[in-house]
């Protein structure tokens, strides 16, 4: 009995001292009063400054997600742009809250790496951008190419299984920053450019000096699940992001946008009533107020919302993979319950 007991004493004082530590992210930022987003240095759709030097994206949506949940205000947000290989020390270190970048979600990363995944805003898979001059039409015709790649990826990894896999060699051209792997590419330093699907779409209707003259080959050779992510040791924060991304999706499959969502309010279904804190419970489990979805689909939108004004209006990309699941697609909310 006094083994037992004292068993039990240990573990209520293990229990305290985690709930001690945990929400020491969401009282820091609390307390300087914005979001420290680490975001791509520039890739239209997902996360770039525009003329007036606003950030936008789908990305960085997410990030004013999470502001409007926990500060009140969807613009409480400040923008780090990074490399590839810069954002996971950063992320680590402290030097940004989140990271919101285009960033694959991989076994090692969140093991081994120590970050914490808030979920998949986007599904996507590495593909192939080529001159039409170069007289290609499939993946399997560059033996022997030379292919710019960003360091510090799942692209380079990606790219080095491919060819092998396929017998097939390959010159690399390795440039840590985004904007000069592709204006090396587009000067003619490699044949090949290589990133996801989206990015590539980004990089061809933003970048090219002429979008018709360069073609995204058919094929896709990885699974890239992207989404949010952030040090792991405080499960509170994780949480938040987590379920503020949650909240966009399940906004969208009750059909709660941000032009509706005041009268929502009045809605008798269960599920808005909870979303939208007229049920109470939910912000209390989150560490926030019951407003916290309300004002996420008020200032920001639901995802729907976030990816036809971001995705499909600026790279002409519809949903697909990232249509809701009720559409075929593969974006399904946890319950907010």
């Amino acid at each position: 009995m006094k083994t037992i007991l004292a068993a039990g004493a240990m573990s209520v004082a293990a229990i305290a001292a985690n709930n001690a530590h945990a929400g020491a992210a969401l009282d820091g930022i609390k307390a300087k009063g914005f979001v420290q987003c680490g975001v791509n240095t520039g890739l239209p759709g997902f996360s770039a400054a525009n003329a007036e030097g606003k950030w936008e994206g789908l990305d960085v949506d997410v990030c004013r997600a999470v502001a409007a949940a926990l500060l009140g205000d969807a613009e409480k947000v400040q923008y780090t742009p990074m490399t590839a290989a810069q954002r996971f020390t950063a992320l680590q270190s402290g030097e940004i809250d989140i990271l919101s970048r285009n960033t694959t979600w991989t076994l090692t990363r969140d093991a081994k790496l120590g970050l914490t995944f808030g979920g998949v805003n986007y599904y996507d898979g590495q593909g192939f951008l080529v001159p039409k001059a170069l007289g290609v039409s499939h993946a399997t015709e560059l033996d022997g190419a030379t292919v710019c790649v960003e360091p510090g990826t799942t692209t380079e990894l990606n790219l080095a299984d491919y060819f092998r896999a396929k017998g097939m060699s390959f010159e690399p051209v390795v440039i840590e920053n985004i904007n000069e792997t592709t204006a090396a590419f587009f000067a003619g330093r490699c044949d090949v450019y290589t990133t996801d699907a989206s990015g590539l779409a980004s990089v061809r209707q933003t970048m090219a000096p002429n979008p018709d003259d360069y073609v995204i080959l058919p094929e896709i050779i990885s699974k890239e699940p992207l989404g949010p992510a952030v040090a792991q040791g405080d499960d509170q924060w994780a949480d938040l992001v987590r379920w503020s991304l949650m909240a966009m999706v399940e906004a969208e499959e009750l059909g709660v946008n941000s032009g509706n969502v005041d009268d929502m309010k009045k809605s008798e279904n269960p599920a808005i009533q909870r979303l939208l804190g007229v049920s109470p419970g939910m912000g209390e489990a989150l560490g926030v107020d019951e407003e916290w979805a309300y004002r996420i689909i008020k200032q920001v939108g639901n995802y729907g919302e976030s990816y036809k004004s971001n995705v499909t209006a600026k790279l002409g990309l519809e949903r697909g993979l990232n249509a809701l699941w009720t559409d075929g697609g593969l974006q399904y909310a946890i319950p907010v319950r």
